[in-house]
């Protein structure tokens, strides 16, 4: 089996397109997916409260030639994520991703994104929500750490307590530190 007709679930994670506010929108996946069908592509992040709220179809619809396609949530409320997960999933998203890098104020002032890695057993408790709802992968992606703290210990013991606590096994790192 090639690593192009196996389950997307399968396929390697050794090159991604990072989501990107206001860049990864279904327009540039497509274009990106013309260059490369090898490389996993995410979603913009996407709000729990934009999904419940707002209009789910304008940020879940994608085109098929999309996949491996992975949907990225922001959110630190465990029963907001597990109702998008279980979207993201109706939706046909290959894989649901937790944010927990996001540095920006906006971001912060929500309670989600990269403060959230100050609150591991938070993040695990959302992550559970998530693969309780959902047969697809759940991952996280996070910082080395946050404001002035980005010692190795910190970020052992944060992906130790996460994993530890929900079973995730794909922690996707933003190698810097969120400040």
């Amino acid at each position: 089996m090639s690593v192009l007709s196996s389950p997307a679930a399968l396929r390697p994670r050794r090159l991604a397109i990072a989501p990107m506010l206001d860049w990864t929108d279904r327009f540039y996946r497509y274009f990106a997916r013309q260059i490369t069908r090898r490389t996993w592509l995410y979603t913009e992040m996407v709000t729990t409260g934009a999904l419940i709220h707002g209009d789910a179809s304008r940020f879940l619809r994608f085109d098929e030639r999309e996949h491996p396609l992975a949907l990225q949530l922001g959110g630190s409320d465990p029963v907001d994520l597990a109702r998008c997960a279980r979207l993201a999933t109706e939706w046909g998203y290959d894989e649901i991703n937790l944010n927990v890098g996001c540095p920006s104020e906006r971001v912060q002032s929500g309670a989600f994104g990269a403060c959230l890695m100050a609150e591991p057993q938070l993040v695990a408790d959302c992550l559970k929500a998530m693969q309780d709802v959902t047969d697809r992968a759940v991952t996280v992606k996070h910082r080395i750490g946050i404001d002035s703290v980005e010692d190795y210990s910190y970020l052992r013991d944060f992906v130790g307590q996460v994993h530890a606590a929900s079973g995730c096994t794909v922690f996707i790192v933003h190698a810097r530190n969120a400040i």
